[in-house]
């Protein structure tokens, strides 16, 4: 591992599980101090024992909450360099017609307001050093064929703030991507909880046959964007997917 966050703090959701862990260990690899939030304290627990010493940083918490907002913040102790918004949930593959008004309200607020909190409460102390953002969206960003009507319109939304802070801030040291992951093996579930979302869905999703890659593919993706190597980089989806995005 190579030493690109040394004495630099970085920010990421959704940390005690999948591709959040796995961005997680990279970057304290790599020598960063980590705040690690998940809404799931014994996974952050757990995480801790994995990575012992003073450059993790833990909160437990819902980030859509604006007290674990704070709490985050808090943690980051005046020095902010990277945020990475992994946090996500999926919907059922519910097709605009069938989704509930609580999956919507659910989805909508992890994947899209929680972001965005994080973002705003993250940028004064970005803006004091400069710093990059990072988003983590979905093939379902890029189509409607991959999710149901929740998560793509969550995702679309992420990518359309993401281009936003990318043209706000970018004059003032401030870029923001988004890495759009194909199938990973991570702990959201991808149940299918509609009978059309199924038959549209099912057949796309077998026909791209791809296999899911593991939690540590997405976190380089990640990482080469916190990092100043893609210095170059901003406003940019990059498909992380296998070549799904090509289909």
């Amino acid at each position: 591992m190579s030493d690109r966050f040394t004495g630099r703090t970085v920010v990421v959701t959704g940390a005690g599980s999948g591709i959040g862990r796995a961005t997680v260990v990279r970057l304290h690899a790599e020598g960063a101090t980590v705040v690690a939030t998940d809404v799931a304290g014994d996974r952050l627990v757990a995480l801790a024992a994995d990575l012992p010493g003073d450059r993790l940083r833990t909160v437990t918490g819902d980030v859509a909450e604006d007290a674990t907002v704070e709490a985050v913040v808090a943690a980051a102790d005046g020095r902010l360099d990277g945020l990475a918004n992994v946090a996500g949930i999926m919907d059922g593959f519910l097709p605009a017609g069938e989704v509930d008004d609580a999956t919507w309200d659910l989805v909508l607020r992890v994947n899209l307001t929680a972001p965005q909190k994080l973002v705003r409460a993250a940028l004064p102390l970005l803006l004091d050093g400069g710093g990059a953002i990072v988003n983590v969206a979905s093939e379902a960003a890029l189509r409607g064929s991959a999710a149901g009507a929740a998560y793509t319109a969550s995702k679309h939304g992420l990518v359309g703030l993401t281009r936003h802070v990318a043209f706000a801030y970018g004059p003032q040291g401030v870029r923001a991507n988004v890495v759009a992951p194909g199938p990973v093996v991570t702990g959201i579930t991808g149940e299918m909880r509609s009978a059309l979302g199924a038959a549209r869905s099912g057949p796309v999703l077998q026909a791209v046959g791809l296999v899911p890659v593991g939690p540590e593919h997405l976190a380089s993706a990640i990482t080469w964007l916190l990092s100043d190597e893609s210095a170059n980089v901003n406003g940019a989806v990059l498909p992380s997917d296998g070549g799904w995005s090509v289909v």
